[in-house]
């Protein structure tokens, strides 16, 4: 079977691999780090088959050292770098 390329649409505004930014998850206080990595092509379920795990768009390196996966709706641009 020949192999999807999904291209994942670039996501619009201030975030990006690279880019500051400040998570807020309901399960902890708020955190600043920097996005580290993108796994859009990953988040489309239905192609990867494993709906029971979604897998999170976005890695980022914490400023505490933790590494956390996101979504974009867990993610602002970091207002301190503004």
């Amino acid at each position: 079977m020949p192999e999807k390329k999904h291209k994942p649409t670039p996501e619009p505004g201030p975030l990006g691999t690279g880019a500051r930014v400040l998570v807020r998850r309901r399960s902890e206080a708020d955190q600043t780090g920097q996005i580290i990595e993108d796994y859009a092509e990953l988040t489309d379920t239905d192609e990867h088959g494993h709906a029971w795990a979604p897998v999170h768009r976005w890695a980022v390196a914490l400023d505490d050292g933790r590494l956390v996966f996101a979504d974009t709706d867990d993610l602002t641009a970091d207002p301190s770098t503004q």
